[in-house]
């Protein structure tokens, strides 16, 4: 879904048609390329695919746009005359469509940045730090920045163990960094922000401040009483995008195991059990969902270790850590259900 364009079994192009969230296979002809769904429906290729070969999700045929829904956000990338650099783009572009399928999901797939100005709109600058312009990887105003160097895994590794972290990954930095952007567009003026402070702290505190007291003194030594990670103890934005990549990381893990059918039996009196009566987004019983976390995570955890790896999910989710994530369910369910009245979700677009 976010990297193929070709059935390794029947040699056909197959791409992402996002307005039905599924993939289909593709005949060439001279009025398009034709999906073969039934539907009969003419699409084309984004031109990052037709160029670079960097994207596989199509676009109606007669949409006037070059570029998919994606492909639309991404308003800066590396320079292309380094190879390495296309290497880097195109492992960011699949962690980022991975990222956004899940917010097609849950019904808040973001609009491009129509100004600078426009913080309820969203971009991704992919850069490549030199000597003279370091990059760092951050949220301001509806611009979402990563560093292209993130997509070398050696790279990455070697930053994670030096900044003290059991987990980094692409995928993880689109899911924390936009917690800043829909902070911005679901929590910032609007009813939830009294709720919000209440749970995770009030975010007018100095920013600047808090992340230096952090970077100085750490996190408290009960932190995982109270919080996800040590990083989301720094400050309260920090702490909802980091609560906020763990719902996501929850949800499109789950999300994929309902899909393809996956369920647990406990083999004992008090062993986790893993069942569906709903998909989880958008589940009406969220606690459910957190069960089914628990037992999922549970067996992914002790499979790796029966093969001597890492933990999949090297996390510990307090009873604090737990309401924090009900109130963001509770948030987007919302969403989902007043998005068409409220005039600041309309600016969410349907991809």
């Amino acid at each position: 879904m976010y990297s193929n364009s070709l059935c390794i079994s029947c040699n056909k192009v197959v791409g992402y048609l996002p307005t039905s969230q599924d993939m289909a296979t593709f005949e060439q002809t001279e009025q398009g390329w034709l999906a073969l769904d039934g539907s009969e429906k003419l699409y084309r290729p984004c031109a990052n695919y037709q160029e670079y070969h960097v994207c596989n999700w199509m676009i109606d045929a007669d949409d006037p746009s070059a570029y998919c829904c994606s492909c639309q956000l991404t308003s800066v990338i590396p320079n292309l005359h380094e190879e390495k650099n296309i290497e880097y783009w195109a492992k960011l572009e699949i962690a980022k469509r991975r990222f956004l399928y899940i917010t097609q999901r849950l019904d808040i797939f973001p609009r491009p940045k129509t100004s600078p100005d426009d913080a309820l709109g969203l971009s991704f600058q992919f850069l490549v730090p030199t000597e003279d312009h370091p990059v760092m990887t951050g949220h301001a105003n509806g611009v979402i920045t990563l560093n292209a160097f993130e997509a070398d895994h050696l790279y990455r590794e070697q930053t994670r163990i030096t900044m003290g972290e059991n987990y980094r990954t692409l995928l993880g930095h689109f899911r924390h960094e936009s917690g800043h952007y829909y902070f911005d567009v679901l929590i910032a003026d609007t009813p939830w922000l009294a709720e919000f402070r209440q749970i995770f702290g009030d975010e007018r505190q100095d920013y600047s401040q808090a992340l230096q007291n952090y970077y100085e003194h750490g996190a408290q030594k009960d932190w995982q009483e109270r919080f996800i990670s040590t990083y989301a103890t720094s400050h309260p934005w920090e702490d909802w995008a980091e609560t906020w990549a763990h719902y996501l990381h929850m949800i499109s893990t789950l999300d994929t195991a309902y899909h393809i059918g996956m369920t647990v039996e406990k083999r004992h009196k008090n062993g986790p059990e893993l069942r569906f009566t709903e998909s989880p987004t958008h589940a009406q019983d969220f606690e459910l969902t957190l069960n089914n976390w628990f037992a999922l995570t549970y067996g992914l955890n002790s499979l790796n270790q029966s093969m001597g790896l890492e933990d999949a999910y090297p996390f510990v989710l307090s009873s604090t850590v737990l309401d924090k994530l009900r109130f963001i369910h509770k948030v987007l369910q919302q969403v989902s259900a007043h998005k068409r009245e409220d005039e600041r979700f309309n600016l969410l677009q349907r991809c």
